[in-house]
Formats: structure tokens, sequence, C-alpha cells
């Protein structure tokens, strides 16, 4: 692919219920940035079920909010962490996916989120889903994914438990009646 091939970023990936990997089983990916070195995302519909308060070791200590929960933005830096917000203005750095999702790395902003009460448009996910070149490719082409467009409310308003068949739906499809390969992973 050449560097002026069009990008495939911003869209939602949505896995094919045949995904056998633990990682992305009924997993809901956005992925922000796709090009010819590989593709990052973040999925968005997994929550850690312990409070950040029993995970998060900040240095210096923080004050966290025993409501505040962490997301698994997939395998890859588990240890590292993004702010996903649905409202810019609480960092006017942040990269805009697409209107009304933007995405902030800010320890200011990480900090400020672990120590208030949870906001359903700010999420801190923690580690991601990363593709090296070409990979991506093959996994779509494996039929490994469906494509969906970013959609603000499915990522911040949509129950996490019903967000993946949610997506599905608003393709068209019914997920039960969803068939491709064996899958990947």
């Amino acid at each position: 692919m050449g560097d002026d091939a069009p990008s495939l970023a911003p869209v939602l990936l949505v896995s094919m219920p045949q995904m056998a990997d633990p990682n992305f089983s009924r997993a809901v990916v956005l992925l922000a940035e796709y090009g010819p070195h590989g593709a990052f995302g973040l999925v968005v519909n997994r929550q850690m079920a312990e409070p950040a308060s029993e995970v998060v070791r900040a240095e210096p200590p923080l004050p966290i909010s025993p409501d505040v929960h962490l997301f698994v933005g997939g395998p890859v830096e588990p240890t590292r962490a993004w702010v996903l917000l649905a409202d810019r203005t609480l960092d006017e750095d942040a990269l805009t996916v697409t209107e009304g999702v933007y995405l902030s790395a800010s320890p200011d902003l990480i900090r400020r989120a672990l120590s208030q009460p949870p906001d359903p448009e700010v999420r801190i996910v923690v580690g991601y889903a990363g593709w090296a070149a070409g990979q991506l490719d093959v996994e779509l082409a494996d039929s490994a994914w469906l494509m969906a467009p970013v959609q603000p409310d499915l990522i911040f308003s949509i129950p996490l438990a019903s967000m993946w068949e949610t997506a599905i739906r608003r393709l068209g499809a019914e997920p039960s009646a969803l068939q491709g390969s064996s899958g990947v992973h």
C-alpha cells in the first residue's frame, strides 16, 4: 500500500461471531489510525471489573474516585493509558478521530478523569489493539471484521453489554445470522 492510499480510519471494526481470540471476541474496536506501517485502535466495549482504585498505582499518589473503571483497549501495552472523549473542550490538544470522538494522552486529563466521578462521555482506556503492516488487511479479507461508521452515541451511550449487537444491527444484519470463515487469531 502506498502512502497515498486511502485510509480506512476512522471506522469501527466489529468482530465476527467466529472470532476466536478472546481479546477480540464480540469486540467493537475504534480504528483511529491506519496506514502503510500498520493500524492502531481501541476496543471500546470492554470495561475492567475492578474499579480503577484497585488497579492504578499513580506516582505521586492520587485520590481515585471509587466508581471510576478503566476500559481495556487491547492487549498491547496494557499499562499505557488514553482518554476517549465526546467533548474536545476537555483537552483542546486531543486528536480528532471524528466529530464527537476525541483521543487524548494528556497525563493531566488522565489524572482528572481518575479523581472525578465517572462521566459516561469520558473513558480511560488502557492498552490498545495494534496491527503490523498488512495484518489488518489480511484479517479483513478473511472476514474477521465488519466495518461500521464511527457513531459517537454508539461509543458513549449504548450499554457495553449490547454495543456489539447494536453495531451489527445498525449495519442491517442480525448477529445470529452472520457467517464467515473460521476466523483469525
